[in-house]
């Protein structure tokens, strides 16, 4: 009787053709079929098809907005709404995996963002999305435009997520994507044209099925579809979706709904108390409409709420209250060079003052701070001697008057 010789289960290798041959309970496998295994398995995962998911922290409102408040001054009204919102987002998704058989299928709830430039609206949603540890991306609105047309499709928006999640697609499939710029969008007029509104109303209606939640085939690189390229399919049915934008105008909208300017005997009350002052905060769907997004995208955008336009005192805590605060950041810079820098409060007000004077908002104060720091952070690192700097009221007009803000003239 011929003795049975041991080979591979897989490939059918002799043990004298392998260098290593394991043994298994009914079969054996040689080093070639182990390479190759390991191979396939590492191509598996760098295609995100197994890859374990980053830890999810789903936290409550309260503990939302608190940890909003160290970054982001003032805004509480927004912060609320937003806290909800987003909380009731993770806990649908969290809903939807437990339960199979419940037949109350919860929608999801994106949100719009109404407020001036600069007032926090993408710190907003990128602090809650580091916070719950889900990938996140920023795209801009007014570099979209219909398919076929020069431009960026609304598919790219998806493509910088699943770049960010490193081509993770079940980690896509569950992140937050602000859309900045929203406004930019809006129908140009009631009346129809005859060219075609490749960036306005034609988004829109591209942006509809992306918003409320459908399967999207996406180009892995970005860039515009073509037919022979080769497409990921993303689920945005538990992609959050949050939008900003300036809504410049949006006031006046507002303003004759309310009939501030109404006149007369017969004058209600209730429009005496309208806040002239802070109009946003009546903002409702109808205004979005009226301003030119269509029905049917203001009906994926339940969620409205607004950002207060920054005051003197808010400017002021912005500058050092929140926990990487503009003069957190210089003093840390100097910091390293061994130099103690300290701001009077004068000279914080001046920084304050010159922000509302442009309508700079949040952004201006780093412009301006960085305008009157330069030549200090250009000189003081190669003065052995200086240990210590203040930035008095005097200096920063003096260095103020030096840089290109102060030859504007302010509308």
């Amino acid at each position: 009787m011929a003795k049975s010789v041991d080979k591979c289960s897989f490939c059918g290798r002799e043990k004298r053709e392998t260098k290593i041959l394991i043994a298994g309970l009914e079969g054996h496998i040689c080093d070639n079929c182990i390479q190759q295994a390991q191979v396939i398995l590492q191509e598996e995962l760098a295609a995100g098809k197994h890859t374990d998911l980053p830890d999810f922290k789903l936290l409550k409102p309260v503990e939302i907005k608190k940890h909003l408040d160290q970054f982001v001054i003032g805004q509480d009204e927004a912060k609320r709404v937003i806290a909800v919102a987003v909380y009731n987002h993770y806990k649908r998704i969290i809903h939807s995996k437990s339960v199979k058989d419940d037949d109350v299928e919860i929608e999801k709830s994106n949100i719009v963002i109404v407020g001036e430039t600069g007032t926090g609206k993408t710190l907003l949603a990128r602090t809650i999305a580091k916070l719950l540890n889900v990938p996140f991306c920023i795209a801009d609105a007014t570099a979209l435009t219909e398919a076929g047309y020069v431009g960026e499709d609304v598919e790219s928006i998806l493509s910088r997520l699943l770049q960010v999640a490193d081509y993770n697609i079940e980690a896509a499939e569950r992140g937050i994507v602000f859309i900045d710029e929203i406004d930019k969008i809006a129908r140009k007029g009631d009346n129809p044209s005859i060219t075609r509104d490749v960036s306005g109303e034609g988004v829109q209606q591209a942006l509809l099925k992306m918003l409320e939640g459908s399967i999207v085939n996406v180009p892995p690189q970005g860039g515009r579809k073509h037919p022979e390229q080769k497409m990921i399919q993303i689920n945005t049915q538990n992609i959050l979706f949050i939008t900003g934008g300036a809504f410049d105008g949006i006031d006046k909208k507002i303003s004759n709904r309310l009939q501030t300017n109404k006149i007369g005997y017969k004058t209600d009350k209730k429009q005496q108390n309208i806040d002239k002052d802070h109009i946003l905060q009546y903002i409702t769907p109808v205004d979005l409409k009226a301003f030119g997004l269509i029905p049917e995208l203001v009906g994926r955008l339940p969620i409205v709420t607004y950002m207060h336009t920054l005051d003197h005192d808010t400017l002021r805590r912005i500058l050092t209250e929140p926990k990487n605060s503009l003069i957190k950041q210089y003093t840390k810079l100097f910091e390293l060079d061994n130099i103690k820098v300290t701001f009077d409060e004068d000279a914080l007000d001046f920084v304050v003052e010159k922000s509302i004077e442009f309508k700079l908002g949040a952004r201006g104060l780093r412009s301006i701070l960085e305008g009157i720091m330069t030549d200090a952070m250009f000189e003081l690192p190669s003065k052995t001697a200086t240990k210590s700097l203040r930035i008095t009221a005097a200096f920063v007009a003096e260095k103020f008057q030096k840089t290109s803000m102060a030859r504007l003239k302010v509308a």
